[in-house]
């Protein structure tokens, strides 16, 4: 388990990080998310010892990280760093050799990634010739060649077409399986909701929230539920309609559940209502509206 705790970084008198403790669990996959300045990069850097906290430390497996430490992550900046001039294997055989795998070692998982992402005529190529998509699937190889036992991933699937960023996807999923603990730091919440088990939230350098991705959910989401219906007007006490729609052959509307009341108090008013009830679905409140929500709060 990697643990930051009480990490705090000053930059002269502008304070990035205040007292940030978080937990990223063995073998999952772990949303470091926040807006734009919120202090997730200033997090990453000290992670991977680029830079030194003020006050505060990183344990992995209840050891203090060290310079050691660094050459078991595999990190990909949000920021890229290819060489342009360099030949695409000879660069991959640099990078890899530089995460302590031997010649032939390096060769040989070089190849494997190049035959699964169908690059292999890129062996040869400078950086240059590459539009930004195949760098960065370049840049991900050599994030991972070494299989590092933590990845950190930042914003892996910016510049991606949608076929490519699913790519991408599959292959951290399978990392994941394979033993990798991830931290995925992204501002985009789709990929939160498929990947991650596990989140922090970040604004103005502290903590706002951090648990399991479900626990998230339960604790910040609105309490609705969707009913599909034919007849009049669903009504009652135990919820309110925020949203009441015609369809073609049917209705909809959205419930909010009154305080107090359990979904199988509202089944039961739904059934004595007289409507027509079709279908009736407590709905899963987004990462995205949470994510809005919980940044609009802590700024009041």
């Amino acid at each position: 388990m990697l643990e930051c705790k009480n990490i705090t970084k000053k930059f002269g008198n502008f304070t990035a990080l205040d007292n940030v403790s978080i937990e990223v669990p063995d073998g999952k996959i772990f949303g470091l998310l926040g807006p734009n300045g919120a202090g997730k990069t200033t997090l990453i850097r000290i992670i991977n010892r680029i830079t030194i906290p003020t006050d505060g430390r990183v344990y992995f497996d209840g050891k203090a990280v060290d310079d050691e430490f660094v050459r078991k992550i595999g990190y990909l900046p949000e920021e890229r760093g290819l060489y342009k001039k360099m030949k695409v294997g000879e660069q991959m055989m640099y990078l890899a050799r530089l995460k302590g795998l031997s010649k032939a070692q390096a060769e040989s998982e070089l190849r494997k990634w190049f035959v699964k992402f169908k690059i292999q005529s890129w062996w040869n190529k400078k950086v240059e010739e590459l539009s930004k998509g195949m760098a960065q699937k370049v840049q991900f190889i050599a994030t991972v060649v070494h299989k590092p036992k933590l990845l950190i991933l930042d914003e892996p699937f910016s510049g991606f077409d949608p076929v490519n960023a699913q790519t991408i996807r599959n292959e951290i999923l399978q990392l994941k399986d394979e033993g990798a603990t991830v931290i995925l730091s992204t501002h985009n919440m789709e990929s939160v909701e498929e990947l991650c088990d596990n989140i922090a939230l970040i604004n103005k350098s502290h903590v706002v929230v951090t648990g399991a991705t479900d626990d998230v959910r339960e604790r910040y989401g609105t309490n609705q539920v969707e009913v599909l219906y034919k007849g009049g007007p669903v009504t009652g006490r135990t919820y309110t309609s925020n949203l009441n729609e015609e369809l073609r052959d049917h209705s909809r509307a959205v419930l909010d559940v009154t305080d107090g009341f359990a979904m199988k108090d509202v089944l039961a008013e739904l059934a004595a209502s007289g409507s027509e009830i079709i279908s009736v679905k407590k709905m899963v409140p987004r990462m995205n509206d949470i994510f809005i929500k919980l940044v609009s709060d802590s700024q009041k």
